[in-house]
């Protein structure tokens, strides 16, 4: 497949990200090396290798892109400056890994028709040579297999992902074949299944397969288990020093505990996570006192209780929602005390689909990959919380916050048309010249099968033809951020959630800026939502702004005194 992004250039991805193109998934990983030799970039981006681009992310909202772009270009120049008769760098043998199968995907028959071969000969084709891991994405453990016959290079992604994919599927799409780890949204053709598990999160290396491995598919025998065994959770217990503060009565549609995310995993294939509304998260901790990216509980849908186990102070931030203490109404966006014994209850949420309760002293729980964050597509954490649970705080200290000041960052009317401010996406080509124009134009409707790994949209009075013509050859996988709005074929955009996964293949048009990630967060179905283009410049100061606003939300110290 030709690279879509050329070699040597770089787009950008929104106000936070940028691609490199590069020659091949082995160009990829070169330059992703450099740049970790070059600076010491764990602190403040993540770098991804995609089939033919590394994508350079930073974490920091307080991280300027231009020293980024600056020191990936050094690495770039130095790459390309190298010596090109100087000897490769010498590695090991490579593992072969042989991945039993049962080929009775759901969709052998159309694979095979495209293949222009009988449904039976799909799995004769994928085991008659050995293939090669050329890059591991996507979600924990997933590696691009490259080397299939020619007879399958061309078989297309589907039309429409799929909001579900089991895990232990077997999959080919655009020259490539893979096996889903988790089960998790995607749009390759699955032509089986195997119990081959491919990721764990107990040890290091995490995943099986590793670039450059050597895969053999095999036809399982008879009994073989079908599907790999679900991820098990860390075990954990409270540390020193917590306490229990809240139980469950009641977890609404769906509680979940959320801290600041994962870092720097994005390469191995694991997602950020972290909370889909970073900014009512981000004002319950500074009201409850808490260090910056601190656990909460992130509520979707309301209708939770939660009953006090020891004396405690919360504060519920975002979606506006009703709020009672023992049956008596409080309001929103202040700390509350609460003893042991009171209930909680967190209603109807007015503005939006979710609230975050934080807790003095920060909500604990198990930690995965350095976060104990719930990720929607690869099951990592902890997960739903069911009645009985017992939420733990750490150990808390004053000063407080008291209360949300009036007009600030949280006032984010959500009941009409939510408009999200977009930067051009790093594709344009692989769209109609008027696409951006079009898709602002659009007033598009939020889908029920939307959640925090994409929100899926559908144009009010019809899908625009974004393309000239029919689709184009399907996109080389590339990182991707939250924000981006990818293309699939059949036309209906779908806006990337924080959990979503680390490498995509369709078409990016445009890229919510950083700023709005707060308001495409409270996006529940039947948001009406329009998607409006800015620039760069004024993104990078609607960030600002936004961080502005942050700094002077919160009044204080609690008990703040009133004359």
């Amino acid at each position: 497949m030709t690279p879509s992004i050329p070699v040597g250039e770089v787009r950008l991805l929104g106000d936070r990200a940028f691609l490199i193109g590069v020659a091949d998934a082995a160009a990829a990983r070169a330059l992703a090396g450099e740049l970790a030799d070059v600076a010491d970039v764990a602190d403040v981006v993540d770098v991804v290798c995609g089939s033919a681009t590394v994508l350079v992310q930073a974490t920091d909202a307080d991280t300027e892109l231009g020293p980024l772009l600056a020191l990936a270009t050094t690495a770039r120049d130095g790459l390309a400056g190298r010596d090109p008769s100087a000897p490769p760098v010498p590695v090991g043998a490579p593992r072969v890994v042989t991945i039993p199968c049962r080929f009775d995907g759901p969709d052998v028959d159309e694979v095979a028709a495209l293949a222009g071969c009988r449904p039976h000969e799909v799995a004769e084709l994928l085991t008659a040579r050995l293939l090669t891991a050329a890059v591991v994405g996507f979600s924990p453990g997933f590696a691009y297999l490259e080397g299939l016959p020619p007879a399958l290079r061309g078989v297309p992604r589907r039309s429409r992902p799929r909001p579900l994919v089991p895990a232990g599927s077997v999959a080919i799409a655009n020259g490539h074949a893979a096996v889903y780890p988790t089960a998790s949204p995607g749009g390759w053709q699955v032509v089986g299944r195997t119990g081959f598990a491919l990721f764990t999160a107990e040890r290091p290396p995490y995943a099986a397969l590793a670039p450059g491995d050597r895969i053999q598919f095999t036809v399982a025998a008879a009994g073989a288990r079908n599907e790999p065994e679900p991820l098990r959770a860390p075990r954990w217990s409270p540390p020193a020093g917590a306490r229990a503060v809240l139980e469950v009565v009641a977890p609404g549609l769906r509680a979940v505990v959320q801290d600041g995310g994962r870092r720097n995993v994005a390469a191995v294939g694991v997602p950020a996570a972290g909370p889909a509304d970073p900014v009512a998260f981000a004002l319950a901790n500074q009201l409850a006192g808490n260090e910056v990216g601190a656990g909460t509980l992130e509520l979707t849908g309301g209708a939770t209780r939660l009953r006090c186990l020891g004396e405690c102070h919360v504060a519920v931030v975002g979606a506006a929602p009703d709020l009672h203490v023992d049956g008596t109404a409080e309001r929103a966006g202040q700390l509350l005390p609460l003893r042991a014994g009171q209930v909680l209850q967190i209603g109807r949420q007015r503005r939006g689909c979710r609230s975050y309760l934080a807790v003095a002293g920060g909500i604990l729980g198990p930690v995965w990959f350095g976060s104990c964050g719930t990720d929607e597509l690869t099951g990592l954490g902890a997960g739903p919380l069911a009645p009985g649970a017992v939420v733990h705080a750490g150990p808390w200290a004053p000063p407080l916050g008291d209360h949300l000041v009036a007009g600030g960052a949280s006032d984010v009317d959500l009941s009409t048309t939510v408009e999200l401010r977009v930067l051009p996406g790093p594709h344009a080509e692989q769209f109609a010249a008027a696409a951006l124009p079009r898709l602002a134009e659009s007033l598009f409707v939020v889908q029920p099968d939307s959640n925090r790994v994409g929100l899926r949209l559908r144009s009010a009075a019809h899908t625009p033809a974004w393309r000239d013509g029919p689709a184009r050859e399907g996109l080389d996988s590339q990182g991707v951020v939250t924000g981006a709005v990818q293309v699939p074929p059949d036309g209906d955009p779908v806006v990337l959630m924080v959990d979503h996964a680390t490498l995509g293949g369709y078409p990016v048009i445009a890229v919510v800026v950083a700023a709005d990630h707060g308001r495409l967060g409270q996006c529940a179905p039947g948001t009406r939502v329009r998607l409006v283009p800015i620039g760069l410049d004024e993104a990078d100061e609607a960030r600002r702004s936004a961080r502005r606003e942050l700094a002077r939300a919160v009044a204080g110290p609690y008990p703040l005194a009133v004359d």
